[in-house]
């Protein structure tokens, strides 16, 4: 007999305690990095573990074909990575336009992958393991098989409905023309022979080997514009992390071209209203603050967030300015919704994980195919498939994020770090494009604010942003609470129990005074595992 998946009824996760922890979204990826802290590894080789495993086991989420970003507290102080890719150098703005605009499929979406390389630079900085030993256990996955989990296997039969008219990504992830079911092993020995490539060449094969070569073959038997040179002058970049200081605490984001600026602008913003401290947790008061902050600061996100090198009207340290954050945070009325005029942003596919370490180092972690698979594309025989972060430019003149070649695009896959006193106290993500940035900043409320342990925090029903008045509330949230924030002016959008996973997908480690405390969202198929 089969197995029925579905979970009706309400459960409540306890948060984990240990010395060693690591928090992903899938079981089988939390365990792989567990292992490797089990065999003398750190926080960072977890991660890698860790992420190298979900491009195998989620691949709804992330590829071999994703880009990814880092924060990593060493022990002493916290460091950022910039492993997005940028654009092909050959693409205009006339190119896109001539295509109809910006792709959410197809070649006209493909950057340059930048997870390989992240997870290349942080072995080299961090690591104390040999970097094959990181990638094994995603090589075994690909290659002997696993079973799918149950929220994965539907996200991936939506995508079997939206790639059915491109033969390379039915011929990879629908062979025979199905997907498979949860519960249902999945072998990938495609995958595992380029993990296997990657974790030899230590990525070399993949930006300038014989992987690059099977990907600007396709691209170019299909038109696509990514070339040898793309890929080969390709690079994970070490920056200095953005922070916004509240109440004590520090919140610390990957600067642009992530949309991380957009939580820090937020939390900046309520740091303005003392009135957010008036009502109780979880409150209509409280809620209406942090919502009406949220569509400030997306706003300027909209407007002003670009690679960094194309930011030259408006830079980060403008937009966290604390006077204009005052300015902004004047015009929030306490008693009625308003419209600033932010965009629409679009759902995405993400993996976010965590992992810290007995020594003290703590890593946050994510990397992402963007829109559910990504572009669609897949690389044949290399089990590669790669994004869709071109679709995050605009074609609008004179904007900072314009389309154009040799860019960064917008992005919205961020990794979040709080710090307190300047020590490590959080790291922590919450998945899913449009709602990082506000998941982040419901977060750090959260847990700075009203001390939630961190699956409570992770757990409490949560709100989204989604156009002009609009806020989709989670199923969970109390009727008298939806209705307080109609009467403010909201326009609530509430939604069903089996759309929880539109609201995104919690990662979070707490540093206590002997250990860690932990948690993992219930809308994932994840786990918080650690000793």
């Amino acid at each position: 007999m089969s197995l029925d998946f579905a979970c009706p009824y309400p459960s409540q996760r306890m948060p984990l305690l240990a010395r060693n922890v690591v928090a992903t979204s899938q079981p089988l990826a939390a365990q792989a990095g567990l292992r490797m802290l089990a065999r003398g590894g750190n926080a960072i080789d977890a991660a890698i573990a860790a992420a190298a495993v979900l491009t195998v086991v989620e691949p709804t989420g992330n590829g071999l074909g994703s880009d990814a970003f880092a924060l990593v507290w060493d022990g002493h102080a916290l460091h950022g990575l910039n492993g997005s890719g940028r654009s092909p150098r050959a693409l205009t703005p006339e190119h896109a336009a001539a295509s109809g605009g910006m792709a959410m499929t197809g070649w006209g979406s493909v950057t340059v992958p930048g997870a390989i390389s992240a997870w290349v630079a942080l072995a080299e900085r961090f690591g104390s393991l040999p970097f094959d030993t990181l990638l094994a256990s995603a090589i075994h996955y690909a290659e002997a098989g696993f079973p799918v989990s149950p929220l994965i296997a539907q996200g991936w039969a939506g995508s079997r409905r939206r790639f059915a008219q491109r033969r390379d990504w039915m011929a990879a992830f629908a062979p025979d023309g199905r997907v498979p079911a949860a519960g249902e092993t999945w072998r990938f020995p495609d995958q595992a022979r380029s993990l296997a490539r990657i974790a030899e060449t230590r990525g070399e094969a993949f930006y300038r080997g014989e992987l690059a070569d099977a990907m600007v073959a396709h691209a170019r038997r299909e038109g696509g514009l990514l070339d040898h040179g793309d890929l080969a002058e390709h690079r994970a970049d070490w920056v200095e992390p953005i922070e916004t200081a509240y109440r004590g605490f520090a919140l610390h984001e990957i600067p642009p071209n992530g949309q991380g600026l957009a939580a820090l602008v937020a939390l900046g913003i309520l740091r303005h209203r003392s009135d957010l401290h008036d009502g109780p947790l979880d409150s209509p008061a409280w809620l209406h603050l942090q919502i009406e902050a949220t569509k400030l600061a997306l706003a300027d996100a909209e407007r002003w967030i670009a690679d960094p090198e194309h930011m030259r009207e408006v830079r980060v340290h403008d937009l966290l300015d604390d006077g204009y954050l005052a300015s902004r945070a004047a015009l929030i009325d306490p008693q009625r919704a308003a419209d600033p005029g932010h965009g629409s942003p679009r759902a995405g596919g993400t993996v976010y994980l965590t992992a810290a370490d007995a020594e003290g180092r703590m890593i946050s972690f994510i990397q992402s195919n963007y829109f559910g698979f990504g572009s669609g594309v897949v690389v044949p025989g290399t089990g590669i498939s790669l994004q869709n972060r071109g679709m995050g430019f605009v074609l609008t003149p004179g904007h900072p994020n314009r389309v154009g070649g040799g860019k960064r695009p917008f992005h919205t896959i961020i990794p979040a770090f709080l710090t307190q006193a300047g020590r490590a106290r959080c790291s922590f993500g919450v998945m899913g494009g449009p709602m990082q940035a506000q998941g982040h900043l419901q977060m750090t409320l959260r847990l700075v604010d009203h001390g939630q342990n961190p699956q409570a925090a992770s757990d409490a029903p949560r709100w989204r942003v989604v156009a002009g008045r609009q806020v989709a509330v989670e199923a969970g949230m109390p009727a008298a609470t939806k209705q307080a924030l109609a009467e403010l002016g909201h326009e609530v959008i509430a939604t069903a129990p089996e759309q929880s996973f539109s609201f995104g997908g919690a990662q979070l480690i707490w540093r206590g005074d002997d250990g860690y405390v932990a948690g993992s969202d219930h809308r994932k198929d994840g786990q918080a595992v650690g000793y």
